[in-house]
């Protein structure tokens, strides 16, 4: 190939490179040098196409081959520049450099500007390799090339900008050399820098000066950068800052260092390296509060400064600020641990794990002694210093390892036996084994080699302290030692504590003990000793100012769960201020301080029990009880707690628990005894007297003892006057109370004492308490009990001289009180009350006691309602009804004057009476409203004329006028046990109310007490209601009640006749009926009699004499519907169908008399029954319960006849039942029952509806009326059917073995109630059927067989039982499907010819047919399913079944 060839060859490649054809270039380019191996331009050629094929070895040869050919040239070299700088690997950075460095030689006489370019690429790959020097020395000389080419003082400043950035980067790795130039590169980029000043400019410098501060060793240099840039900018801290940084760093605090930190202080007064500065200064001048305050400052501000947390920690290891001393120590080590300087030497980090050291020891527990030991452990060569090892030491004996503290310690002692150290820490050894008198020996020499230590003499002065009492007193022991330590160390605080604690209580000073536990406290304010101390002192001295500005600033800089004995004190001191919601507030930090504290709760407790917070203060105590289950206080304050909030039976029960620790603790006794005296008043408030005695002796039992342990406290006394004075109230006949003979000045253990004796005791009480202590409260207590002994007096008919002395003690008593007080109401009213009782009464006195109350309290019910008392007493009833009026306007609810306003409408007769005495009773219970009301109520009831009338029903029906009367009633008589008139209305209500034992009960009462009476027709009308009421209770005693009177009115030969009746004396009845018959003339009396003996002759069966007299009856002018009944009754009876409906038309014509619906209805029923119109008997009770919705009676009456005649329509009768039981209370108990068979009837059970079903409703009944037998019947099936529910669907009994249970129950209900006896037997033997069907059923045949034998001899006779039980036997070998013998079968088929209408004794039999042979027996089975499914009757052919008989 020619050179001409060559050429073109050459300028193809290029084409081809130029058009990105690289593998053709390639194949030009290997043409040329298979001609010319040596050709330049060929191989730069396959450099370049190789590179863009990513074949980089194949072109770095080619590169490096052309360079090796003409080393002169560029394109070689470029080529091998492009491509290193592509590559990305070590070796090709250092063949990089070369390349770089060859260009610049090629480049430095042809090109400058790419000699520049590839000058600064080789600096940034310098700067990549970290070669520093390298980097400098390049830049400078490129900064000499653009200084010789002219460039402009902008560019070059840009330059020497460059150049620091990639200097300044890595200062601490660089050397001396480099180091200078960065300098240098610093102080040209700043003298270069354009305009001056400038942010710019001062950014530069800010970072020169950085840069410098670096260098410790260029000092002059960096001093001479910050003045220069103060000068030129005086308003910036920076270079300040800097300074003081140095200063601080180098430890060397001087003037010039202290001036620095003013002016910079002047520039910011915040300045975190000046006031470190500042403090390190402070610190060398021993100055520790300023030196605290300025470097805590100052490190808010600088917290990287390592040197300033050194000095911080320092300052406050001076200070006895242990715990913050290490946190200073750890951020001074983590400080340095982050700079991560060459500059932060290892001595640095020794000295600060020593103090570190130093103050972990001071803070006792085994892990600071542990974290001291770790510390102590980071110290590099901490053998070859003796004090190191001492601390070590005393940090294994604060951890608890005092036999290696002291080995450590001896052998110190070996090797530096003149260490004080050493000496001073075998001596705490000795001294944490109570070994004083060693301690004592190494304390002394410690102080001896170095006496100068405030913690030796203080350490001598504590053994001194518990050595002995002798060393203790002794001042020049504990007391000197103390002093010496506190002159060393200023901030020694325990020091000042134990001095405090010496002139305290030894020395009795107690200004001084103040003035050291001051000092303690100032040192270290949360030393909690200390300030408790002086808290205590200052309020012992009076000095509550200073004592509550302590405990306010503890508070205010305490942080949450701190300062316990702050907040504790300063609640208390709220507490007894009476500023309760500070107290709560502050008592309730103290616990979050300590939540474990008792006596805390305690306060906290009584806190809120001064605000009225009860509940929570009864919390507070309850929970100081779990803490501190020994204490007494806190169950007496949940006791009095509990008592307070009316709780007397939860009081009761602390204090007897309180008695069982302490059984003479007086406050216990005296709680139980106001808890027993309180119950006792609310007794008698509701009238319940004996309840009320039972309280008061329990009062007195535990108020006597107290008063026999404390006989010189007033108030028990008065408490024991106030418990024997609430009987003041009580009849007189209950009143037998059992007393210590201590009250009543004998030895004896009780006595008993009348009410008389027991008033007397009250005034010796409150008498004997007001020697103790005089005071109006108890005078008039004295003077209220000197009147109620007075009206006992008199009731009684006593002497009427010592009731009137005792009026007039009274009156005085009373006086004395309001001279004491003449601006209480209670004394003013009490006087009233008692002058207006005073013989004929004191008007006058009373009436100006009442309006001097009244004018000492506006809004006084009780003195305008005394008011009206007097006023109508004296017969002013205008004004009586005024004051009255004033009282209710006052207060609306208030009794009394209500029944003024009923006495005065009683007096004038106006028919608003009985409203108002019903309204007092509506109110609450009182004796004169109570009878007031009985009284109206009786005297309505006794108006026959009034019954239909609205004021009677308003008054009597929908007022319920009956129940309330009787019970404010019986409420009165057992109060008042001497009134005859109100046992009469008692009677008489009872009665009505169908109570008829409590009725006979009134009425003897009221015979018992007219006994003696003058007045013999009263008693001759007590004899005859309670004659009446025995002859209703069917007692014979009736008899000789009647004979009593003198027979002679028309009632009471009535009476005595029916009492005979009820004797069954007939003829001495008849003779008293027809004697009462001959006195009468009304047509109604005579009626009733004439029934009267139509009843007496059918008891002696005499049926037509009945129905003569009763026909007799019917003719009369004014026909009797009781008549009437018992004629239409008499031919049910005698299933006389004609009688009946004749009688019952008759009936039914004086429909338009309402009074006897629900007879009218049940003859009704009865007649339709005998008449077999089972579906009439229903629709009839229907009728008249919609005639008569709200009649329980009607509906309880349907409810139990729709199961008997109209079973399908059970339904509704489960709901009328449940109607019935929810209007009326005397039907509900057997509309229950009745419910409960109308759902049995229909099938409901519990799977169906849990809350409503049969069993349910059978058990409320049984609960109801335990005695019914038929409810427990009705129960049995109940349960029956529910196990029957059970036994379907396959699950376990829940309701077995009550069987025996429940026939007993039956039996003996049946013997106790007085029932007809076929009724009864029948029961039995249903309950019998059912239960033995019951264990037949769930295969307990042999309880079955024995269950019926039993009952077969009770019921000999009982054909059905004996079919059972032949069932029974037979069950068994039916189910084992074997032929049944011809004995078993005759005798099976005995029992089923003896109940032959029984389908279920014809089933059993086909039963036992279809086990034998079927071509033996097919006629008689043929026999036995016609008669098994068809229903028996009178009327079928007896052929049919004789048939069968004969076989």
């Amino acid at each position: 190939m020619s050179n001409k060839e060559i050429k073109a060859a050459l300028k193809s490649a290029r084409d081809a490179i130029r058009n990105k054809e690289y593998k053709e270039a390639l194949k030009y380019c290997k043409a040329v040098l298979k001609q010319e191996k040596n050709n330049y331009n060929a191989w730069v050629f396959i450099g370049l196409a190789a590179a863009e094929l990513e074949q980089p070895d194949q072109a770095k040869g080619a590169y490096k081959k052309a360079a090796e050919l003409e080393p002169g040239q560029l394109l070689a070299w470029q080529g091998l520049a492009n491509l290193y700088e592509k590559t990305n690997h070590a070796d090709a950075r250092e063949d990089l450099v070369n390349v770089y460095q060859k260009l610049m030689e090629l480049y430095e006489s042809t090109d400058k500007q790419k000699w520049c370019e590839v000058c600064k690429k080789l600096v940034e790959l310098y700067h990549q390799e970290k070669k520093f020097l390298q980097v400098a020395r390049s830049w400078h000389k490129l900064i000499k090339t653009r200084q010789e080419e002219g460039a402009d003082n902008n560019e070059l400043h840009q330059l020497w900008q460059r150049l620091v950035q990639l200097l300044a980067q890595c200062v601490h790795f660089q050397d001396n050399e480099t180091q200078q130039l960065l300098l240098g590169a610093f102080e040209q980029a700043v003298s270069s820098s354009d305009p001056i000043p400038s942010e710019e400019h001062q950014k530069l410098y800010r970072e020169f000066i950085q840069c410098l501060s670096k260098f410790p060793h260029e000092f002059p240099r960096l001093k001479m950068a910050c003045e220069d840039m103060m000068v030129l900018y005086p308003s910036v801290s920076y270079p300040l800052e800097v300074l003081c940084l140095h200063f601080i760093r180098s430890g060397s605090i001087t003037g010039e260092a202290v001036d620095c930190c003013h002016k910079l202080l002047n520039i910011d007064p915040r300045s975190g390296p000046a006031l470190i500065g500042l403090g390190i200064r402070s610190l060398q001048e021993k100055k520790y509060e300023d030196a605290d305050r300025n470097l805590t400052e100052g490190l808010q501000q600088t917290n990287q400064c390592s040197t300033g947390w050194c000095y911080l920690g320092e300052t406050q290891l001076k200070m006895h600020k242990f715990k913050e001393a290490v946190h200073s120590f750890n951020q001074a080590l983590k400080t340095l641990g982050q700079l991560n300087e060459p500059s932060s030497s290892q001595q640095q980090k020794n000295l600060i794990h020593r103090f570190k050291a130093e103050a972990l020891i001071k803070i006792p527990g085994t892990d600071s002694a542990e974290e001291a030991i770790n510390s102590l452990d980071q110290i590099l060569d901490i053998n070859n210093d003796p004090k190191l090892i001492a601390l070590k030491g005393q940090a294994c004996l604060n951890k608890g390892l005092a036999n290696e503290a002291l080995k450590v310690i001896e052998e110190l002692k070996l090797a530096h036996p003149d260490l004080a150290e050493a000496h001073y820490v075998e001596g705490l050894i000795y001294y944490t084994q109570n070994n004083y008198h060693q301690a004592e020996t190494s304390f002394q020499r410690a102080i001896e080699k170095e006496a100068e230590v405030a913690d030796f003499h203080f350490s001598l002065g504590l053994t001194y302290w518990f050595i002995s009492e002798e060393t203790r007193r002794e001042k020049t022991k504990a007391l000197t030692q103390f002093l010496k330590a506190a002159k060393l160390d200023n901030y020694l605080g325990s020091a000042f504590c134990y001095l405090g604690q010496y002139y305290r209580d030894i020395a009795g000073d107690k200004n001084r003990a103040l003035g050291c536990y001051k000092k303690a406290f100032e040192k270290d304010r949360m030393d909690g000793e200390a300030g408790a101390a002086v808290v205590d002192l200052s309020m012992e001295l009076g000095d509550l100012e200073t004592a509550l500005a302590v405990l306010t600033e503890v508070t205010e800089r305490a942080s949450a769960g701190r300062a316990k004995w702050a907040w504790l004190r300063r609640g208390l001191y709220y507490l007894r201020a009476g500023q309760h919601s500070k107290a709560v507030a502050d008592l309730q930090a103290a616990l979050r301080a300590d939540p474990k504290d008792s006596n805390c709760w305690e306060s906290l407790g009584e806190a809120y029990l001064s605000r009225g917070g009860y509940t929570t203060a009864l919390k507070c105590f309850r929970k100081a009880q779990e803490l501190n289950p020994k204490t007494i206080y806190s169950f007496y304050k949940a006791a009095a707690i509990e008592q307070i909030l009316g709780k007397y039976k939860n009081a009761i029960a602390e204090y007897q628990h309180i008695l069982k620790k302490s059984k003479d603790y007086v406050p216990a006794l005296k709680g139980l005894g106001e808890c027993y005296l309180m119950m006792a008043k609310s007794a008698l408030a509701d009238y319940l007297d004996g309840k009320a005695l039972d309280y008061i002796e329990q009062s007195l039992s535990f108020l006597a003892p107290a008063a026999k342990h404390c006989p010189d406290v007033s108030c028990l006394w008065k408490l024991l006057g106030d418990a024997c004075s609430s009987v003041c109230v009580i009849s007189p006949s209950k009143v037998n109370v059992k007393v210590l003979g201590f009250l009543i000045g004998q030895n004896a253990d009780k006595y008993v004492l009348k009410k008389s004796d027991l008033l007397s005791l009250g005034g010796r009480c409150y008498g004997r308490g007001l020697k103790l202590m005089s005071s109006p409260n108890m005078w008039c207590d004295l003077g209220i009990n000197y009147y109620h002994q007075a009206l006992h007096l008199t009731e009684t008919g006593n002497n009427k001289n010592d009731a009137s002395e005792l009026l007039e003690k009274s009156v005085q008593c009373l006086k004395k009180a309001v001279r004491l007080d003449s601006k209480n109401h209670l004394y003013w009213n009490a006087l009233g009350v008692v002058a207006s009782c005073k013989g004929d009464g004191n008007y006058a006195l009373a009436q100006h006691s009442f309006i001097k109350s009244i004018q000492a309290e506006q809004i006084n019910v009780v003195a305008w309602t005394n008011m009206g008392v007097l006023y109508l007493t004296s017969g002013n009833i205008e004004q009586a009804h005024e004051a009255f009026k004033v009282a209710q306007s006052l207060e609306p609810s208030y009794l009394a004057c209500w029944i003024g306003q009923a006495l005065i409408a009683e007096t004038v007769g106006s028919y608003e009476t009985m409203d108002l005495f019903r309204h007092t009773t509506e109110l609450s219970m009182h004796t004169e409203g109570a009878k007031g009301y009985a009284h109206w109520v009786c005297s309505t009831l006794q108006d026959k004329t009034n019954r239909n009338t609205e004021l009677y029903r308003y008054n009597i029906l929908q007022m319920d006028a009956i129940v309330a009367a009787q019970v404010a009633l019986t409420k009165y008589t057992e109060r008042i046990q001497n009134d005859a008139c109100a046992f009469t209305m008692l009677g008489y209500l009872n009665e009505y109310l169908q109570l008829k034992k409590q009725a006979a009960d009134a009425y003897q009462r009221a015979v018992l007490l007219l006994k003696n009476s003058e007045d013999k027709e009263k008693y001759n009308v007590a004899m005859r209601n309670y004659g009446r009421s025995l002859c209703a209770l069917g007692h014979c005693d009736a008899i000789q009640a009647y004979l009593s009177t003198l027979l002679t009115e028309f009632d009471d030969i009535v009476g005595i006749a029916q009492a005979y009746f009820k004797k069954g004396l007939f003829q001495e009845s008849q003779n008293a009926y027809e004697r009462a018959l001959s006195l009468t003339d009304c047509e109604q009396d005579k009626a009733c009699i004439l029934t009267a003996l139509a009843i007496m002759e059918y008891k002696q069966n005499q049926v037509d004499a009945a129905k003569t007299l009763l026909f007799k009856c019917s003719i009369l002018q004014e026909p009797n519907m009781e008549s009437l009944q018992a004629l239409c009754t008499l031919g049910l009876i005698k299933q006389d169908a004609t009688l009946a409906t004749a009688a019952l038309k008759e009936l039914l014509k004086h429909r338009e008399k309402k009074d006897n619906v629900y007879e009218k209805c049940l003859l009704t029923s009865a007649v339709y029954a005998l008449q077999g119109r089972n579906l009439a008997v229903q629709r009839q009770v229907s009728k008249a319960v919609h005639s008569n919705p709200d009649d329980p009676g009607l509906w309880s009456l349907l409810s139990r006849l729709v199961p008997r005649y109209t079973p399908k329509n059970a339904k509704g009768g489960a709901v009328a039942g449940t109607i019935a039981h929810i209007l009326g209370v005397n039907h509900g108990k057997k509309a229950l029952l009745n419910t409960a068979v109308n759902q049995l009837a229909l099938g409901y059970h519990i799977a169906e509806d849990e809350k409503n079903n049969a069993l349910k409703n059978v058990q409320k009944a049984v609960h109801l009326s335990p005695d019914d037998p038929s409810a427990w019947v009705v129960l049995l099936a109940a349960c029956h059917a529910e196990n029957a529910i059970v036994c379907l669907q396959n699950i376990h009994h829940k309701r077995t073995n009550l069987e025996n249970m429940f026939v007993a129950t039956i039996s003996a209900k049946t013997k106790e109630k007085n029932i007809p006896a076929s009724h009864a037997q029948s029961l039995e033997e249903w309950s019998l059927f059912q239960v033995v069907t019951g264990l037949n059923e769930t295969g307990r045949t042999s309880e079955a067989e024995a269950l019926c034998t039993k009952g077969l001899k009770i019921f000999p006779e009982q054909p059905t039982l004996y079919l059972l039980l032949r069932q029974v036997q037979c069950k068994s070998l039916l189910q084992s499907h074997k032929e049944l013998p011809d004995a078993i079968l005759e005798e099976l088929r005995k029992a089923v010819m003896s109940n032959s209408t029984s389908v279920t004794a014809w089933h059993e039999l086909r039963a036992a047919h279809m086990g034998l042979d079927p071509a033996i027996h097919q006629q008689k089975m043929l026999i036995v399913a016609d008669l098994s499914h068809l229903p028996f009757h009178s009327s079928y052919p007896s052929d049919l079944r004789k048939s069968y008989s004969q076989g």
